[in-house]
């Protein structure tokens, strides 16, 4: 099945450069970009941080859900950048591959914990950054293999990792 073109999908872990690689690409391809965590809390009127305080991260997981299901459906292109858990649900892995090309992003866990340390709007990381970082990388260690594309940015500029993923969109349909 050739994968639609109209939406691409980034996935990936925290940090490993989503949000900046997804401006890059919706200004070259003219596309709309959405950041799937801030629609959420756009919608929430509250921040991530707050949802898992008050709510859960079950509840913020099923908000999630329901924003990219309306995201992936909608009649428009665009870059969406997802959080970092959302292909942990089966229906919403199923729902990017069925309305978009999916590039997953890596980074090396060093890498990684250099980028998101200090940030503390990141409720998944209190505590030891370090040690939560390569805990959730284990257990995510085969989450985004559905991806049509996965690329390592450890060393890559973000420009470069968009020129990838465009060699990437325009190979599968070709």
């Amino acid at each position: 099945m050739k994968a639609r073109t109209d939406k691409i999908v980034l996935v990936g872990f925290m940090g490993t450069g989503k949000s900046t690689v997804a401006r890059l690409l919706a200004e070259r391809l003219g596309f709309g970009r959405v950041d799937l965590d801030e629609e959420v809390e756009r919608e929430a009127g509250c921040t991530i941080a707050e949802l898992f305080d008050t709510k859960g991260e079950a509840h913020f997981r099923d908000l999630e859900s329901a924003v990219l299901a309306r995201l992936m459906a909608a009649d428009r292109p665009l870059v969406l950048a997802t959080g970092g858990g959302a292909v942990l649900r089966e229906a919403n892995r199923e729902a990017m591959l069925r309305s978009g090309f999916v590039a997953a992003l890596t980074a090396s866990p060093e890498r990684i914990i250099e980028r998101v340390s200090g940030d503390g709007s990141r409720p998944l990381l209190r505590g030891d950054v370090g040690e939560r970082v390569r805990r959730l990388l284990a257990e995510r260690k085969h989450a985004y293999d559905f991806a049509h594309v996965k690329i390592d940015t450890t060393g890559l500029k973000p420009d470069e990792v968009a020129d990838r993923i465009l060699a990437a969109v325009k190979e599968a349909t070709a």
